[in-house]
């Protein structure tokens, strides 16, 4: 990883897509055991995948992973923690406001 340097790969993925009542959601899981550090971005190659309600599909696809050079990945880890305590600023409770 280069200190100003973006690298780029290719990585082949099954992308999962849940629209079921229990659980509505997306996921890549790199089959060549790739994995994403702070900052990378992936692109996952191909139409849209569109899963009608109550079904899970399941498609190989290929994706492009690219790197964050050596100041992007430490800008991100060391932002990552503020951006983390936002989240963590709200509550949910049952009782109504007046």
């Amino acid at each position: 990883m280069g200190f100003l340097t973006r690298t780029k790969e290719t990585a082949p993925c099954t992308v999962t897509i849940s629209h079921r009542f229990e659980e509505l959601s997306a996921h890549v899981k790199f089959t060549n055991g790739a994995v994403v550090n702070p900052g990378d971005s992936v692109l996952v190659h191909g139409a849209e995948i569109m899963a009608p309600y109550g079904e899970l599909v399941e498609e190989d696809r290929t994706a492009t992973i690219t790197r964050a050079s050596w100041v992007e990945a430490q800008w991100t880890r060391w932002t990552g923690d503020f951006e983390f305590m936002e989240l963590c600023e709200f509550s949910f409770s049952e009782e109504v406001l007046s």
